[in-house]
């Protein structure tokens, strides 16, 4: 099979021949059809993440069909539409796994970054911590909703059931979010990086109440606000746009550091928080609301050797959406 290969951080991704993976016991082998760029595997290649397994083939927004099953596989037959997850796997035995807070795991597998994930044309994930897709969705389409979404649905839980929702960096996870916040009846605040006309556009185009650059302040105090541009510079920002008691979430799995502050901006009750990974409730939850509204994402895609291409888009903001490689 084609594969796009991380082979040292902070180099570009290569093209492979590889052999196709054969699932192990309670594994499906996956016959990629699209997947979805994620701004952590920008953090992979960029080297900001710690100890991914090398070479590795990123990648974990991914939908495809069960191309074979492993031992153990029960539930999921042959041709079967799956997304695939970061949460590739975890050890059921730590105290965070036995308290249902399995995305805390002592002893995790995440696709694309501790194991070969959908950066190429053949996959192999654990079947248990699959989700069933729908046979007459579009697979470039719902790629997003495996990531960007299901990192999103979190972080939009943790920030609480406040009217007023800032949003900064109006990315993929963003512009799935929003749209699930205003069919909620809550008032979407839109931050761009500063300039950014036409992203700002996007997001009123989406419904937002209003959208701006992340250095301006919006018209009104916010309830609460989620981060998912990873510039800690904005955490002491958004403590200023929000209301007495309000949330400041953190949703990248990178960010860089946070300046000093001063207390005032955290005192009144107000909170900084973040999130790790997702449960497998989580993808549940999420896809079911994402599914049933619908969800409309914006995507473009690219083919699997533009891997890169899509990579830099990503990395100088020049996506409204999502880039997703088909292989």
């Amino acid at each position: 099979m084609r594969a796009m290969v991380l082979e040292r951080p902070q180099t570009p991704l290569v093209m492979r021949e590889l052999p196709v993976p054969r699932p192990g016991r309670d594994e499906v082998l996956v016959r990629i059809e699209a997947c979805g760029v994620c701004r952590t595997d920008l953090h992979l290649v960029d080297g900001e993440l710690p100890q991914p397994k090398l070479p590795v083939v990123p990648g974990h927004e991914i939908v495809g069909r069960v191309e074979a099953v492993g031992p153990g596989v029960v539930d999921l037959a042959l041709g079967t539409r799956v997304g695939i997850p970061w949460l590739g796997r975890t050890c059921g035995r730590c105290r965070f796994c036995r308290s249902g807070h399995e995305n805390l795991c002592d002893e995790p597998l995440f696709t694309g970054y501790t194991r070969d994930g959908g950066f190429a044309e053949y996959a192999v994930a654990d079947a248990r911590y699959t989700f069933r897709l729908p046979e007459d969705i579009d697979p470039v389409a719902s790629a997003p909703l495996l990531c960007a979404g299901l990192i999103g649905w979190r972080a939009y839980r943790l920030a609480g059931d406040g009217e007023r929702l800032g949003i900064y960096g109006f990315g993929a996870a963003a512009h799935i979010l929003a749209q699930l916040a205003i069919a909620e009846g809550r008032k979407v605040f839109a931050f761009t990086r500063p300039g950014d006309i036409a992203g700002q556009a996007f997001a009123r185009s989406l419904g937002c109440a209003w959208a701006g650059g992340s250095d301006e302040r919006p018209p009104e105090r916010l309830d609460a606000a989620i981060l998912f541009a990873p510039v800690g510079a904005l955490v002491p920002r958004a403590l200023e746009t929000v209301e007495k008691g309000g949330i400041v979430v953190c949703g990248g799995i990178h960010m860089s550091d946070i300046p000093a502050f001063p207390y005032r901006l955290l005192w009144e009750e107000r909170t900084v928080r973040s999130v790790a990974n997702l449960t497998r409730r989580d993808g549940e939850e999420f896809l079911e609301r994402a599914l049933r509204l619908p969800v409309r994402t914006t995507t473009t895609a690219m083919p699997l050797d533009q891997a890169n291409r899509a990579l830099a888009a990503l990395r100088c903001g020049q996506l409204h959406g999502a880039a997703v490689l088909v292989p």
